[in-house]
């Protein structure tokens, strides 16, 4: 492609590992281009890039989670990293009480412990024997609930969703292609950015509908879908703690509550913590080609207001408002 000439561009972002079924699929969508002029490909009302489609077709053959197994799941850009590492340490709270400094999270990227279905397990191809992984395990995505409801069809796993403020996560991922591409990221990228969220046209968007499908959800089958958003766990970290705990079925004791066992799981997974660990600071997520590090930014509540004007700022809000109108989700 010729987009890729002189950029830096990981695999999940790429076109050269498609099964002729898949370039067949391929050749019958709708198709677009991202902020970089990278194609995307809308299949069943979303977009993806044409390897990540590959992985998406083979989660929907293969992929069934067991009824002990939790699903992290997320919008890019959403607090994906900081829920991941706050699922992990809540679930293995007891495991390593005893050995604090063996943490795995002091030692591996959140991403590692809590591998992508869509971009880790099925990536390249690969079709992992889900068997031999242990109960209760771990698993993120950014597959929207449509495509996600009908592996999970008759299990009953838990899955905990987290979002954002749309502005905030326009920004972030605007800042987080520039480091994955190495690439100085200026005003006229940001505005095909944000040209591209205001379409809806954008990996795993349109970001309204990837929201809206976990909200319904959450509605529906509140025993089993958790709705969480980004700045009510900032605002009010251990209320939201609790309240995950909870969700997951490992509700702190009183003993915990008391002897501070919340305020040590926020502290270990609090982003200037995570952020400054040597396996994040110098570690490489071979999956996304990348360094750990590009996983770690400001993750400020507001941040969009140092980037976007203010009519960017209301334009964006109109057209979630509109998007969301009888929802009953408002941000």
């Amino acid at each position: 492609m010729d987009a890729y000439q002189n950029l830096h561009v990981p695999s999940y972002i790429r076109d050269d590992n498609l099964s002729e079924e898949c370039k067949n699929l391929i050749s019958s969508l709708p198709k677009d281009k991202d902020l970089m002029g990278i194609t995307l490909c809308n299949y069943k009302g979303f977009w993806y890039y044409p390897n990540t489609l590959q992985a998406i077709l083979d989660v929907e053959k293969n992929f069934r989670p067991r009824d002990t197994d939790i699903i992290v799941a997320s919008f890019p850009k959403s607090g994906t990293t900081w829920l991941k590492a706050l699922v992990f340490a809540l679930v293995q709270r007891g495991k390593y009480r005893a050995n604090p400094k063996g943490h795995p999270l002091l030692h591996e990227n959140p991403h590692d412990l809590v591998p992508f279905v869509d971009i880790d397990l099925y990536y390249n191809g690969q079709i992992p024997d889900l068997t031999k992984f242990p109960n209760h395990s771990l698993f993120g995505t950014h597959m929207p609930m449509s495509l996600l409801l009908e592996t999970v069809k008759g299990v009953s796993c838990k899955i905990v969703y987290i979002c954002r403020n749309m502005k905030d996560v326009m920004v972030s991922n605007w800042r987080f292609r520039g480091m994955l591409h190495h690439k100085d990221m200026h005003g006229d990228t940001l505005d095909a950015m944000f040209d591209s969220y205001r379409r809806g046209v954008h990996f795993y968007g349109p970001f309204w509908d990837n929201v809206l499908g976990y909200w319904k959800q959450s509605l529906e089958n509140p025993k089993q879908v958790l709705f969480m958003r980004y700045e009510e766990i900032k605002e009010n970290p251990k209320a939201q703690l609790k309240r995950l705990a909870e969700f997951l079925g490992c509700p702190f004791s009183e003993e915990e509550e008391e002897s501070g066992t919340m305020d040590e799981i926020l502290e270990l997974c609090s982003l200037r913590n995570l952020r400054d660990l040597e396996a994040n600071r110098h570690g490489k997520k071979t999956r996304f080609d990348a360094d750990c590090s590009v996983f770690f930014r400001k993750g400020e509540a507001g941040d969009w207001k140092n980037h976007l004007t203010h009519d960017m700022g209301r334009e964006l809000d109109e057209i979630v408002k509109e998007k969301l109108q009888g929802s009953g989700l408002k941000f």
